[in-house]
């Protein structure tokens, strides 16, 4: 018998080649599994709620496995701990809970938050944040970014901002795109929507920096919605930016269900 674990993880993503397993090559998921095989002997379905890129980091991401219940029973409290203690210590696990067999960390997520890390100082970013955020070389202005993401927020056809992909739609629905300034002076993008397609949250802020510095009008980020194929002139900027920070989810068996067959059904048509 086995049961389902939910496992909330985090990671500095700076030397990883993202996160699904590769061969050759050193992977979040790579990493996790092979300490999940040493401690249960034998795991099925490690699935994820966001396939994050090389150099994407992660302080709220979610996965889930199926491993042997006796196994599972007979480490108790202690299976955060010992995680800790194999891992390395660019990634840790944060929490590992029974889940009910409905839940499904991919298709069963309301929705994905991404914060983006930008410092526009004339010496660039904090040493000590530099593999979390982008220097900018140019003044940002945060009514003008604000401006430019109000354009982007709903359900619309982001073809302009995705790398496509053969029989996968480009349809999402943007629920929060917003700009604040930290204490420390670093401009931070909340980026949140039900789903994202590949690329789509860097091209996205990749399109409105140029609004901030005032390259561009706050409204040509909106303007490429009308577009059906990638926009040449759109930047993916950099990855080191970017971070998970949460994923949500219904708080029902019943939702989780429903929720994961709605997801699975590809959408064509924006609502």
């Amino acid at each position: 018998m086995s049961k389902r674990i939910r496992v909330d993880v985090a990671y500095d993503g700076t030397d990883f080649s993202g996160w699904a397993v590769q061969p050759g090559r050193r992977t979040v998921a790579g990493e996790l599994l092979a300490v999940l095989e040493r401690l249960f002997g034998s795991v099925e379905g490690l699935t994820v709620a966001g396939r994050t890129d090389a150099g994407v980091h992660a302080t709220g991401q979610v996965c889930h496995v199926d491993v042997p219940t006796d196994r599972w029973d007979a480490f108790g409290d202690s299976l955060v701990r010992r995680l800790a203690g194999l891992l390395p210590p660019d990634v840790r696990v944060l929490a590992a809970t029974v889940a009910p067999p409905e839940f499904d960390a991919r298709f069963s997520a309301l929705s994905r938050r991404y914060e983006y890390r930008v410092a526009d100082t004339p010496y660039g970013a904090s040493p000590l944040r530099r593999r979390d955020t982008l220097a900018w070389p140019r003044p940002l202005d945060l009514a003008l970014l604000n401006a430019a993401a109000a354009g982007l927020v709903g359900e619309h056809d982001f073809a302009a901002f995705c790398r496509r992909k053969e029989h996968a739609s480009t349809i999402r629905a943007v629920s929060n795109l917003s700009w604040r300034r930290d204490p420390d002076g670093v401009l931070v993008a909340t980026v949140q929507a039900d789903a994202f397609c590949w690329s789509m949250v860097r091209s996205l802020v990749g399109a409105q920096l140029p609004v901030g510095d005032g390259r561009r009008p706050p409204s040509w980020p909106g303007s490429l919605l009308s577009r059906t194929v990638r926009a040449d002139e759109v930047a993916v900027v950099p990855a080191h930016g970017l971070t998970l920070v949460e994923v949500l989810y219904p708080a029902d068996v019943a939702a989780l269900r429903e929720r994961a067959e709605r997801t699975r059904r590809r959408r064509d048509v924006p609502a």
